[in-house]
């Protein structure tokens, strides 16, 4: 998966960002799992592009909110 421009994130209204956040997180979980369990996960440096997208995410959403 791709990394998601922070431009193509601000124009997303808040119903999408909040089901793109969603997404990344069982994503990320996922990931975690199967690091957990031993196995190694299909690209190194998955999670940390994973935790790097959800805290754009974050900022945006909180951004968005303190605009009204």
């Amino acid at each position: 998966m791709a990394e998601i421009k922070i431009k193509q994130l601000r124009a997303m209204n808040k119903d999408d960002l909040l089901k793109k956040y969603n997404e990344l997180k069982e994503e990320l979980m996922r990931e975690r799992g199967i690091s957990a369990m031993g196995g190694a996960p299909p690209s190194p440096g998955k999670i940390e592009s994973l935790r790097r997208q959800i805290a754009r995410i974050e900022t945006i959403m909180r951004e968005k909110k303190n605009e009204g």
